[in-house]
């Protein structure tokens, strides 16, 4: 199976981990999207929406992060998406939760217009106030997750990580990009420390920490200027 993905990226990150601690090869099929290769008419024939993930299984492809795991997961027997209709159920809640209100208030409202250009506001005035709005949304989301969807397990999924476990770390962690400050939610740093103590975190997630140490330098340069 061939992912085309950018190891940095939020949504092939719970991919790429996923699949490393299943055993599962992925050939990676890099795509850079700091050079805008999303962008080319070759990856636009292969995803029109123009964006990774996208996994190739022979003549088979799909995209979306969320679809994907599961494909993955199924087609490996995996634990991490059980089989018993309730316990699937949760898995699917959470992932959706994840995938929409938090992504929204916190990746697309609050980190990514603060670190990627095309992402930011026109205006000053308008960034400011677009950004005021999705960290108090993201708070709020922060609030639910340390408090309800966080128990005394050490997984989302209980003793051991379920898909939304994967893909909601990644999710949480782009907050590094800013130095979001997670003190707050004390369930929520547990969880990130129990996911990033994964014996395959640190070779999947090297080159999202290397793009926030590229971040952490540019804010100590226009401090020290």
């Amino acid at each position: 199976m061939k992912l085309h993905a950018h190891p940095a990226s939020t949504t092939c990150r719970p991919i790429l981990h996923f699949a490393a601690e299943s055993g599962i090869a992925l050939e990676l099929a890099f795509v850079d999207l700091f050079a805008g290769d999303q962008r080319s008419p070759a990856h636009a024939a292969i995803n029109p929406n123009r964006a990774v993930p996208v996994l190739e299984d022979g003549s088979f492809r799909l995209t979306e992060c969320s679809a994907i795991l599961k494909y993955l997961a199924e087609r490996t027997d995996s634990p991490a998406y059980p089989a018993e209709p309730t316990a699937r159920a949760r898995v699917n809640a959470l992932m959706d939760w994840f995938n929409t209100g938090f992504y929204r208030s916190f990746g697309h409202g609050l980190i990514y217009p603060q670190v990627l250009p095309d992402y930011a506001w026109p205006k000053a005035e308008m960034q400011a106030a677009a950004l005021a709005r999705a960290e108090s949304e993201s708070r709020r989301w922060f609030d639910v997750l340390d408090t309800h969807w966080l128990g005394a397990g050490t997984y989302l999924g209980g003793a051991a990580p379920s898909l939304a476990d994967y893909m909601g770390a990644a999710y949480v962690t782009i907050g590094a990009l800013i130095d979001f400050d997670l003190a707050p939610w004390p369930r929520v740093r547990r969880w990130l420390a129990a996911m990033a103590a994964r014996p395959a975190w640190a070779s999947t997630n090297g080159a999202f920490e290397g793009w926030c140490e590229i971040h952490r330098q540019a804010r100590r340069y226009r401090i020290a200027a």
